[in-house]
């Protein structure tokens, strides 16, 4: 059964930076697609940063583009270590942050974007703030 398991998160000043991370095991598949998404208060779920096992190809959503880095700590046939490093973070950064993993089925920003995915970890609150 894939699991996904999420560390890092907390409270972080305007501009100063973090990094998440996430391990998604039991893997079952040749390939899969690893992804942050967020969720501020009042608003829905937003894709942000994905990756794939397959060649470490990545998609970014415009909102983090240039200042946010996803890439794999580690990975192998039944695991993945994922890292998220947020830099000159503001306040609308500010969220509760999810690690999923799926299965790799197509190009990782179309998996990132349109794909539901079925496994999620429980959730890290980053907050922004002076």
């Amino acid at each position: 059964q894939l699991q996904v398991v999420e560390s890092g998160g907390g409270l972080v000043r305007p501009g100063g930076s973090l990094t998440l991370s996430c391990k998604a095991s039991g893997f079952t598949q040749d390939y899969y697609v690893v992804g942050y998404f967020r969720q501020a208060p009042g608003k829905d779920r937003e894709p942000i940063s994905c990756i794939s096992t397959s060649d470490e190809s990545t998609y970014y959503a415009d909102s983090v583009k240039d200042r946010f880095t996803i890439s794999a700590i580690s990975r192998d046939t039944a695991q993945a270590t994922i890292s998220l490093q947020m830099s000159y973070l503001t306040s609308e950064d500010t969220a509760v942050y999810y690690c999923a993993a799926v299965p790799l089925m197509t190009d990782v920003q179309t998996m990132c974007t349109r794909v539901e995915f079925g496994s999620w970890g429980q959730g890290t609150q980053v907050t922004v703030s002076s």
